[in-house]
This record gives structure tokens, sequence and C-alpha cells, in this order.
């Protein structure tokens, strides 16, 4: 007997997503908002579905994420920004928080809440993710949303925008 399989499909038609992104090292984070907007448009959600937040830093990211998911305004939440090493610690204290609390937004909401914060040793490896060699994470983030809200969807016959206005 072969397992049934689930997998959320690539259609973002009749979904509402918020991308929430940093400013700090806006040269890259853009990058990764024009990447998640560009899947989200080629993946068929409109551009009124969408609505784009910034804050200051990383680590304002998991608290508007969360704030956001409990608003049930949105089938999910998209999280992109840019942490570099620098010679302290910092890195190590922001990545650790930040990945932390995306990842208990969702876990608070059910809501998928999807990691697309660039965590890279130099500017060059940030570039590089931000799409000139590696793909674009901003891009990556946005199809994974758009699957899971799919997978939401077929698993627990959730519906398109958690509350429709």
């Amino acid at each position: 007997m072969k397992p049934v399989i689930h997998e959320g499909q690539l259609n973002g038609q009749g979904f509402r997503f918020a991308i929430v992104a940093s400013r700090w090292n806006d040269f890259i984070s853009s990058r990764l908002v024009e990447g998640a907007l560009d899947a989200l448009g080629r993946l068929g959600a409109s551009q009124e579905s969408i609505e784009v937040y910034r804050v200051p830093g990383a680590f304002e990211i998991p608290l508007l994420a969360l704030r956001l998911a409990e608003s049930e305004k949105f089938d999910a939440v998209i999280c992109l920004g840019t942490i570099i090493r620098g010679q302290t610690p910092h890195f190590e204290y922001i990545t650790a928080e930040v990945t932390r609390g995306i990842g208990e937004a969702g876990l608070q909401t059910g809501v998928p809440v999807v990691f697309g914060v660039v965590t890279a040793d130099t500017v060059d490896q940030a570039i590089d993710r931000a799409g000139v060699k590696l793909g674009n994470k901003g891009f990556e983030a946005a199809t994974t949303a758009v699957e899971l809200v799919n997978l939401y969807k077929e698993a627990f016959g959730e519906l398109g925008t958690r509350n429709a206005e």
C-alpha cells in the first residue's frame, strides 16, 4: 500500500501575503523583496493581495511578523533581511534571536511565517544569495510561502484570506 502524499501547489491566487523586510543592508534586502514580489507575481498572487512592511533591522522582524500573523489578514508572512558577520559576537546574538522569533511566530499562530533572512560571513556572500550567483532567497521564501498556504488549504480545508473583508 502506498502512502498518501500531500504537497502544496504553486498557485498564489486567492491568498494574501505580508512581507516583512529590514532596511538594514538595504542594498541587499531590497533585492530580496524584489525577488519575493517577482515570485508571488509569477505564481499568480495579485498585487492587491501583497503588503510590504519595512522595519529598521532584522531584530525587529519577528515581532511584526507575529502581529501580522495574529491579525488574520494574511495567509502567510514572508520575513526578509540581511545579517552580515562583523568583528563582534553581535552577529550570533541577532541571528539566533531573529531565527527563534520567526519560528515562534509561526508556531504561536499556525500561520506560515517563512524565514528568508540571509545570514552571511561577508557582503559578497550576501550579495550572491540575493540574486547574483546562488539564486534569490526572497524568491525562494515567497515560493515556499505559496506552497505552504496551498498545503494548509488541502490538509486543513483553510481557504484563502483568513479574514475576508
